[in-house]
């Protein structure tokens, strides 16, 4: 999860229901402002023993953060403890068992992207060398129970652990045992956001599946190619999903809002301090009328903060969050905005990738979700076809995207380069998960050297 960061405005109270709405207008951008922005999260575990070290400990996590400073990152601190940091290359940041996240700044191209990610590998492996810490890539812990993993000093996390076994099975699972990459992209309109977003969904599965690297839990083979999915499944039902709405006519700005108002609430933040809210009703809260809070109204700092909060497979918050894949090596990491950009940011490659999804019922999108957790290429698409088609046409309506935008470096390569690795899965049906099952040969710990950064 992003730093909080508080932004002018965010302390007006609001007062109507169209201010909900100025949030996902206000992101609104004509097409030469389109950025590309890029999060990625990986384990870190002890070079010595391969256990996944505290925030406390001597070379542990507070000793990682703070040793990004050589390079210019700024800490952040809650209540007295350095919990993430700010730099020139976005923002740095924890999960809830010290999964370490860039959130990469808002880019004009994949070039830039792949640099960025780059430069962070690199201080990572400087700092690690340092610290005697590796950093692993992949969607899920492949050795850990829960018990065995630290929990991180951050208020909201606090909340978030009480409050997940009320709603499921797997939500602490979620928090402290998954890794992930997302791509986060703009919109021009309303009526560009309801494309982007109505193709995004639907395609997301196949992401899910070109990316799959989570096939081990607690040091065996878990039965999924993408375990990290499926913990999507059972960790909040009133929070996640594939949101049939979004195809509904009609479907905008305000339809989102009345989703995101009835996600039950986590916490407010107030003078520095999480305030435990979870399960209570944000409408409750818009009409002054939240139980532990009778006569307050929210700010625009709290709805931002309440739509970081719902982890649907596609999330609007001002910029459309592509949020269905496994975490994976550096290659994976640029390959995943290069197929988003590719689909969504060249309108020829955007109404092609809409036409291959239009006939698509919501129940056919269903069944391809539940299936591509474990079947990942081979689980079938609405149309009948395996994923592994559909990805090879998919990706070449990406690449054509990718050619179109002619965002060159400056030796001339293309954009498109950086979907090669997607390419060669897709070729051969095998994604990282089958590769790492394949080498498995009971002994687990091989996993720390090969999917290690």
């Amino acid at each position: 999860m992003s730093n909080k960061v508080e932004a002018v405005g965010d302390s007006v109270t609001i007062e109507t229901r169209a201010d909900l709405c100025a949030v996902f207008q206000d992101g609104e951008k004509p097409r030469e402002n389109w950025r590309i922005g890029t999060e990625h999260e990986k384990f870190i575990f002890r070079l010595a023993d391969l256990r996944a070290p505290s925030w406390e400990e001597p070379g542990g996590i507070a000793d990682l953060l703070t040793a990004f400073g050589r390079f210019g990152w700024q800490p952040v601190l809650e209540n007295g403890k350095i919990i993430a940091a700010n730099g020139p290359d976005g923002s740095l940041s924890l999960e809830p068992a010290g999964q370490f996240e860039l959130s990469g700044a808002m880019l004009e191209t994949l070039h830039q992207t792949c640099a960025e990610t780059g430069r962070h590998r690199d201080q990572c492996l400087e700092i690690g060398a340092e610290l005697g810490l590796g950093f692993l890539g992949l969607g899920f812990h492949p050795t850990a129970t829960r018990a065995e993993l630290p929990w991180m000093p951050k208020g909201r996390y606090a909340i978030m652990r009480r409050h997940m076994p009320r709603v499921g099975s797997l939500g602490l699972d979620m928090m402290q045992r998954t890794c992930t990459v997302q791509t986060n992209l703009d919109y021009a309109s309303e009526a560009d956001m309801v494309q982007k977003f109505r193709v995004s969904l639907a395609l997301q599965p196949l992401g899910t599946a070109l990316f799959a690297n989570s096939p081990f839990t607690e040091g065996r083979p878990n039965g999924y190619l993408s375990y990290r999915s499926h913990i999507w499944t059972d960790t909040d039902p009133a929070r996640t999903g594939m949101l049939p709405f979004v195809f509904e006519d009609g479907f905008g700005y305000d339809r989102y809002v009345d989703y995101a108002l009835d996600v039950p609430m986590y916490f407010i933040y107030r003078d520095g301090e999480y305030i435990d809210v979870a399960g209570q009703s944000f409408r409750d809260y818009l009409n002054g009328r939240l139980a532990t809070r009778p006569g307050e109204r929210p700010t625009f700092g709290d709805w931002k903060d309440h739509l970081s909060t719902a982890f649907p497979e596609v999330r609007l918050k001002g910029y459309l969050e592509m949020r269905g894949s496994d975490s994976g090596p550096q290659s994976r990491i640029c390959a995943l905005p290069a197929l988003w950009v590719g689909l969504l940011y060249d309108s020829i490659s955007l109404d092609a990738a809409a036409a291959l999804i239009k006939n698509w019922s919501i129940e056919a999108q269903q069944l391809m979700r539940d299936e591509v957790p474990r079947l990942a290429l081979k689980a079938r698409t609405p149309d009948g076809r395996t994923m592994q088609a559909l990805a090879m046409d998919v990706l070449d309506i990406a690449r054509q995207g990718l050619d179109r935008r002619a965002r060159e470096n400056e030796i001339g390569d293309s954009e498109s380069g950086f979907l090669s690795p997607l390419w060669e899965i897709a070729q051969s049906g095998k994604t990282l998960a089958e590769r790492h099952l394949d080498a498995f040969t009971g002994d687990i710990t091989q996993i720390f050297e090969s999917a290690r950064f």
